[in-house]
């Protein structure tokens, strides 16, 4: 039996909620009245700091990751070595291994990964972009960092086809990281050697 809401107002603030991934509607209902005991300008706060993220929030013209400006402070780091680029399959991910603190070079986010299944294609991807940075940049090394998955290895190898005329390196993060799981949900002692350990992609 459907659950009834003692206000059209509650039920679909509920509705919204449960619109987020891993949120049920009993925890979408809990939310909603933790945010209904809250104080007016805290609720406001809130709903302001989401319209603001989604009007204002920018995709780093470099590397593809969020930023608030047109290139992320990570490209802007002078410290950085912006001969080494790390390719990753979302911001999930570079948030992942910037917390090893292992690694110091440069991203490229991919914006997902190759899923014939799904109706992801190379062309949905920022791969080309990826090859132009390449061939325009003064880039040593492409670390490619995607989920031990059949999909990541399929675009890793599709990548590593792309590149192949070019000069640089392709490596590939160390398989510490157990087949099947995700970047994000790796600790980081494992993730970090998994980036210092890194071996040379050959295509296989």
């Amino acid at each position: 039996m459907p659950q009834q809401y003692p206000s059209r107002l509650l039920e679909r603030s509920v509705q919204e909620f449960s619109k987020l991934p891993g949120i049920g509607r009993k925890t979408a209902l809990r939310l909603v009245l933790h945010m209904l005991r809250q104080s007016t300008e805290d609720v406001e706060q809130f709903a302001e700091a989401l319209t603001q993220m989604k009007h204002e929030v920018k995709f780093c013209k470099v590397c593809h990751n969020i930023s608030d400006d047109d290139v992320c402070p990570i490209c802007r780091d002078a410290r950085r070595d912006s001969s080494t680029v790390c390719v990753v399959e979302n911001i999930q991910d570079v948030m992942a291994i910037e917390n090893t603190q292992q690694y110091h070079g440069l991203y490229h986010v991919l914006g997902g990964i190759i899923s014939p299944m799904d109706g992801i294609g190379p062309a949905d991807l920022e791969i080309e972009s990826l090859v132009s940075r390449v061939a325009e940049d003064n880039v040593k090394e492409v670390i490619l960092a995607l989920n031990p998955t059949m999909e990541g290895d399929t675009t890793n190898f599709y990548i590593f086809r792309k590149l192949a005329s070019s000069d640089v390196r392709i490596s590939v993060i160390a398989r510490g990281i157990s087949v099947g799981n995700e970047l994000e949900y790796t600790d980081e002692v494992t993730l970090g050697r998994s980036i210092l350990n890194r071996t040379p992609f050959d295509g296989k």
